[in-house]
């Protein structure tokens, strides 16, 4: 079975996703920072990082999301991962884009959201970053179902992993409908729905 530590709330969401979708058995095992259960013995044997996710797949374990996610694509549901090279590489380079570019400011403004602080110096760079980057996104959307391909990738999940927690914080999407009308169709998936859904 398929172990993946970590808060549906936190980054480790997205790898919860991906173990649905590849239809194989799985089970989320919380983590409680504020018994600071990421700092214990046992837990850094898995990461010695203290941080979250990990999975946990058989004998094997990984760290960092998007490489578990790309790990569960390779061993369970390769056409996730694009079916050419050309294609693969573009979903690399959605997946990496994602992370040097939205992952931290929309992270900034979920922990914002969480502990009901006012707006700071990071805040207001984080909401300057997503204005700069989701009209990047807005547009490579444009009259497509998927980022890559006809098909559902990991590129779709990692980053609609991210949407999903500015549509739950409140963010203002109304200028880009593009960005809104595939985290609609992606957001309706049954894997979808059982994990991040239920957020």
């Amino acid at each position: 079975m398929i172990k993946i530590y970590g808060s549906i709330m936190s980054s480790a969401g997205r790898c919860v996703w991906m173990a649905e979708e590849t239809g194989q058995a799985w089970e989320n095992v919380p983590v409680d920072f504020q018994k600071s259960e990421h700092k214990s013995e046992e837990y850094l044997k898995l990461n010695p990082n203290g941080k979250v996710p990990v999975m946990v797949d058989d004998a094997f374990v990984l760290w960092e999301s998007l490489a578990i996610n790309a790990y569960l694509g390779e061993k369970y549901k390769p056409e996730m991962l694009g079916s050419t090279l050309e294609q693969h590489a573009l979903v690399n380079q959605w997946n990496f884009w994602n992370i040097s570019n939205l992952a931290h400011p929309v992270e900034v403004l979920a922990i914002q959201k969480w502990r009901k602080t006012p707006d700071n110096d990071q805040t207001t760079t984080s909401r300057q970053s997503l204005d700069r980057f989701l009209p990047i996104l807005e547009n490579a959307l444009v009259g497509k179902e998927y980022l890559v391909g006809d098909t559902f990738t990991t590129a779709d999940l990692n980053l609609v992993s991210n949407v999903s927690a500015l549509m739950f914080i409140g963010f203002d999407m109304t200028a880009l409908p593009n960005i809104q009308r595939w985290f609609g169709t992606i957001s309706q998936r049954p894997a979808f729905q059982k994990t991040l859904g239920k957020r």
